[in-house]
């Protein structure tokens, strides 16, 4: 009992797991031989997978890398260049088989100016540049991602005009899936806005504070005005700054 087990019940616990331990063992290179080929028919079915995903992959890419730098020609960005590039295929002895992504690497390749040669993304490409690449991916990608809510912080740098109105309208296509939230200082970009909010940092008790207030409608014309004049004294920054919302909420009922 000090040895193989308190009781009755327990010692013949103990008798079948040594028994069924000495099939195992008596029968291991049988069970092996299964399992070996169990894992040989996984991977095979698993490889078609893989490349099938990898097929579909580089079918669409040619269209996506369109597509996207038809969005980035909209924003401003006419000669830029993009594309995705891929790994070579990998044969079924070098495949890992340990993700649920397949066996590609890809690479976003990307020049914004004429004549530069595409060089990874991420290497190359600057802030403001960013932000309306990334706009363009997800003016793509929105209805397929299971995500709630896109942040786009200053994503009006170095943009103005016809390019904000355009930013502007491609934020209200996306928010009919998803939620956005941006940091703008563009006229254009804050008139589209289902909801107003501005954000100021005050000093109080020698601390720097940050507020945050929900904008009327009133107070949302005055904050354009001051983007749009500085000052509320021009009647003309008045009603330039009704003219671009009354433009906003035609442009969201028609589309």
């Amino acid at each position: 009992k000090n040895k193989y087990g308190a009781d009755y019940f327990e010692i013949q616990d103990f008798l079948l797991n040594a028994k069924n331990e000495r099939e195992r063992l008596e029968n291991f290179n049988e069970t092996a031989n299964k399992l070996l080929s169990k894992k040989l028919t996984l991977q095979e079915n698993l490889y078609k997978e893989y490349n099938n995903l990898s097929t579909l992959r580089r079918k669409y890419s040619k269209e996506f890398s369109s597509n996207v730098l038809s969005e980035l020609k909209e924003l401003g960005m006419k000669n830029s260049s993009f594309e995705v590039s891929f790994n070579d295929i990998v044969s079924k002895d070098d495949c890992e088989y340990n993700s649920a992504n397949g066996f590609d690497k890809i690479e976003f390749a990307f020049s914004a100016n004429k004549g530069e040669p595409l060089k990874p993304l991420s290497m190359i490409i600057s802030g403001g540049e960013m932000s309306r690449f990334m706009l363009s991916i997800k003016s793509q990608t929105a209805k397929y991602n299971d995500i709630s809510t896109f942040i786009f912080d200053e994503i009006d740098a170095g943009i103005s005009g016809g390019v904000a109105k355009i930013v502007a309208q491609k934020f209200a296509n996306i928010s009919k899936n998803v939620q956005i939230i941006a940091i703008t200082h563009l006229p254009q970009i804050s008139a589209m806005a289902d909801n107003n909010l501005l954000i100021e940092k005050v000093e109080k008790d020698n601390k720097t504070l940050t507020s945050v207030k929900t904008l009327s409608e009133s107070e949302k014309i005055n904050e354009i005005v001051r983007l749009v004049a500085g000052s509320l004294d021009s009647e003309t920054a008045i009603n330039h700054a009704k003219e671009l919302i009354q433009e906003a909420k035609n442009y969201k009922q028609i589309n």
